[in-house]
């Protein structure tokens, strides 16, 4: 039989749209300030329609812009804060490696978040981690402190939480309209709430609810192909235990950047992702276009080949996931231009769900009115020319 649903009630502190990891963060950190919190989910929980399921997502320090490098540390104490109150392990540390030609900025950039020197060229990391292969003029910096985060779990920890702390979450009800005003009406498939202040967390569904609200934010959902390649010897890769994770910054053979996780998922298998994908409407995400070739999987197979000799080079199983992107792949977290108590967070681009409990926080910061924890600047919405509509 179905678990008993929550006993309606029509006024809330705060009402948050999309149960995702940045909302079910945002929902969390405001029912740990005390505030009456609704979390409300389109789809019946848990699901894999969005951006926050599967099993293992990176978290890492190193990172070219100084703007997530600032919160990596926020970060992680507040990953480790969530295990301690949940009373489960959430993280894995394995390292990271990031692969790129030598002297490359960005590399450069990530070098210098980690503060220390930590460079590879192709012989230590062949002798670090036996699986690697580096050529002529690439090396590999090494972040010891990088790791895996396991995504639903961690997703199921964080909405437990919230619930202890009084939170309330309604899934399977879809947000029909909202009514802005010094008091936010929400109506959905299941029944109308009030909130003096309201978080929009929807993931590839902001843009169409946010339009509404006469903004018209460059949110473009893709569709990425997860894969996972098996080792051509059980065991090759991690000779034994789990390798690290790795992405790869300013390779000619990875265009957009190739990234992959140690063997958690599918034992024997190491996940390994392009981090592009192809432009999709977020309801027909399961609609495989007809005959459509996966120009992806090649790019994948022939990096593979070329930097992983020793997995298999087609993949031995395929899922997808959603992305939404930015223009500059940069998140967004501000306030509504017009309705200051409307917080929008989204467009996280592929790389998010590691700074999830400081978005979380961030949100509800802005939501309540109070100085941000972190420099907002690189966030607002306003960066964007014509994001406003004649609503």
């Amino acid at each position: 039989t179905a678990a008993p649903r929550q006993p309606q009630k029509a006024t809330y502190d705060a009402i948050v749209i999309g149960a995702g990891i940045q909302g079910s963060f945002t929902a969390y950190h405001l029912a740990q300030r005390h505030k009456d919190t609704l979390l409300l989910e389109q789809f019946f929980l848990p699901h894999s329609r969005g951006s926050s399921h599967g099993e293992s997502r990176i978290i890492r320090t190193a990172y070219p812009q100084e703007c997530y490098s600032r919160m990596t540390p926020d970060s992680f104490h507040l990953w480790q804060h969530l295990e301690a109150e949940a009373g489960t392990s959430l993280y894995r540390r394995t390292g990271l490696v990031v692969l790129g030609p030598a002297g490359d900025p960005e590399l450069e950039g990530c070098r210098r978040s980690l503060g220390a020197d930590q460079v590879l060229d192709a012989a230590a990391l062949a002798q670090r981690f036996p699986g690697f292969r580096l050529h002529a003029g690439e090396v590999a910096v090494l972040d010891s402190t990088a790791g895996v985060l396991f995504a639903d779990r961690a997703l199921r920890a964080v909405q437990e939480v919230f619930r202890r702390h009084g939170g309330t979450v309604r899934d399977g009800e879809k947000v029909l309209h909202i009514e802005p005003g010094a008091v936010v009406t929400i109506t959905t498939t299941a029944g109308v709430y009030q909130a003096p202040r309201l978080i929009i967390t929807a993931g590839a569904w902001t843009g169409a609810l946010v339009e509404s609200l006469g903004l018209h934010l460059p949110l473009q959902p893709v569709r990425i192909n997860v894969c996972y390649w098996r080792e051509k010897e059980p065991g090759s890769t991690g000779t034994g235990t789990v390798g690290p994770c790795f992405l790869t910054l300013g390779l000619s053979q990875a265009p957009h950047g190739i990234y992959g996780l140690p063997s958690l998922e599918y034992p024997g298998m190491v996940k390994v992702c392009h981090h592009h994908g192809s432009p999709i409407d977020p309801e027909k995400r399961d609609q495989v276009p007809s005959g459509a070739s996966h120009p992806d999987i090649a790019v994948l197979s022939s990096f593979i080949s070329s930097y992983l000799p020793k997995l298999e080079a087609q993949p031995a199983v395929m899922e997808t996931c959603l992305y939404t992107n930015t223009p500059d792949k940069d998140f967004i977290l501000d306030r509504h231009p017009k309705f200051s108590n409307i917080v929008i967070g989204a467009g996280f681009s592929g790389h998010g769900f590691k700074f999830a409990p400081v978005v979380g926080k961030l949100l509800c910061e802005l939501s309540l009115g109070e100085e941000p924890s972190h420099n907002l600047a690189p966030f607002t919405i306003t960066r964007f020319p014509g994001v406003f509509q004649v609503a």
